[in-house]
């Protein structure tokens, strides 16, 4: 594999591999508008329809794309195995009205293709046709060599698509009970989480890996990149999908309309960072009086040892979880609430606030924060682990140019100078939006 760098084992293919590396893309659909009505039931049915209306395109696209990958086959074998991936996609193709009557609809009289079908297919016929950045194939592809290498380069941008679809309906149906009969979508969702579809995307994953085998390290990397990208445009297709549902759902994508106005609220600690700030202020301040004990010195803290500091966070921290497993219990309601509790779910809030600032005031009577050098806290909070993707989240948001965004962090950490040095990387690169505010809350 050359330099090829993908982590999984040398037994998997790169197909696995590369569907494992680029999870995150995969994850993020499932917290879509679009899936979570899906998985509901609540989906408007227009909706769906207007979505598996695109299947002709996508399928054509297909179609086409193997017919090219067919040509460029230099192995019979091969060559055999993709006519067969071609002759199914044609066979899907001219049931696809028979498939959506099955699944209980009729097939849309009309449809148009969408913005994002567009983007998908042109990416995949061009690249079908060679036309594959970083690469350059002058004239007509004749050797053996470029044809195995573009027919990889195809199947690479068609591999993630049924995979995804498989994913997701497998992931619906496992939340569903296997004994509901009235979810609308369940037909469809069974379709694509059966053997036969399962098998039929197993079979371009193993077309290839084979394919790619005698590849270069720099050509794998050029299979990565195309699946990557083949696997972020059929994301945006289902983020895309129009839904007129009323949904709660997580900021998964940023909004493309000047007129949407982005207020979001965040925490700070175990939500943007992946630990507790308060954590790494008491190992700072415990190194800082390691250091005094070395040198003889005296620390701010009224001159108590590293080991007695250390000893006296540890203490906090247990007095901390304690109060907060029993604060928590207290506010829990014995029996299920029906509907939003408007007054009870204010009263819980305003408990967890009260119990934060009591557990937050005993560390500031203590003394322990006292005389911390502000260098090292700036120098700790640049270097702060924050949660896999947040920081690019946020670098997101602030270099829109469509969406006006106004950003607030809300956290109870006593260093508002840790918080700001954590985003300053996040923040400070490239450029940033004029729309765009960014605030810290410290309650």
């Amino acid at each position: 594999m050359g330099g090829f760098g993908l982590n999984g084992s040398d037994e998997e293919g790169i197909a696995t591999r590369l569907w494992n590396k680029f999870k995150n893309e995969r994850v993020s659909v499932l917290y879509s508008p679009f899936i979570i009505c899906l998985a509901s039931g609540t989906l408007d049915s227009h909706t769906f329809l207007h979505c598996i209306s695109q299947d002709v395109y996508f399928l054509q696209a297909f179609a086409q794309a193997y017919e090219l990958a067919e040509e460029y086959a230099d192995d019979d074998e091969d060559k055999e195995a993709i006519t067969k991936l071609r002759k199914r996609v044609l066979k899907r193709l001219r049931n696809l009205d028979t498939l959506i009557h099955e699944w209980g609809f009729e097939s849309p009289k009309e449809s148009m293709c969408q913005t994002a079908t567009v983007k998908y297919t042109e990416f995949l016929l061009e690249t079908a046709a060679g036309k594959v950045g970083g690469e350059k194939f002058p004239g007509k592809i004749v050797t053996p060599f470029e044809k195995t290498k573009i027919a990889a380069y195809t199947l690479s941008a068609i591999a993630p698509c049924m995979r995804l679809y498989n994913f997701v309906s497998k992931e619906i149906l496992a939340l569903l009970d296997p004994e509901e009969s009235k979810h609308i979508y369940k037909k469809w969702l069974n379709s694509l989480s059966s053997e036969k579809f399962e098998a039929s995307a197993g079979r371009i994953e193993v077309m290839l890996d084979k394919l790619s085998v005698s590849l270069t390290g720099e050509e794998l990397e050029v299979v990565e990149r195309l699946y990557h990208q083949a696997m972020k445009l059929e994301v945006e297709f289902i983020l895309t999908q129009p839904v007129v549902n009323r949904t709660i759902a997580p900021v998964s994508q940023l909004y493309n309309s000047a007129e949407e106005n982005l207020i979001i609220f965040c925490d700070f600690d175990l939500t943007c960072t992946a630990i507790d700030s308060s954590a790494l202020l008491a190992e700072i301040a415990i190194v800082a009086a390691s250091k005094a004990d070395l040198s003889g010195g005296e620390t701010q803290s009224s001159q108590m040892s590293s080991a007695d500091i250390r000893m006296m966070w540890s203490n906090h921290f247990s007095q901390y979880i304690e109060e907060y497993e029993q604060c928590t219990e207290s506010i829990m309601p014995n029996e299920a609430v029906k509907g939003l509790d408007y007054e009870g779910l204010s009263k819980a809030v305003e408990q967890i606030s009260n119990f934060e600032k009591r557990a937050n005031s005993r560390v500031i009577d203590s003394n322990l924060l006292r005389g911390l050098n502000l260098t090292d806290i700036i120098r700790a909070g640049e270097h702060l682990t924050f949660q896999d993707g947040c920081k690019q989240f946020f670098k997101d948001l602030m270099k829109s140019e469509t969406c006006a965004t106004d950003f607030h962090v809300l956290s109870y950490c006593w260093c508002d100078d840790l918080i700001k040095s954590a985003f300053s990387s996040a923040l400070s690169r490239g450029p940033v939006c004029a729309k765009c505010t960014f605030e810290l809350l410290s309650l």
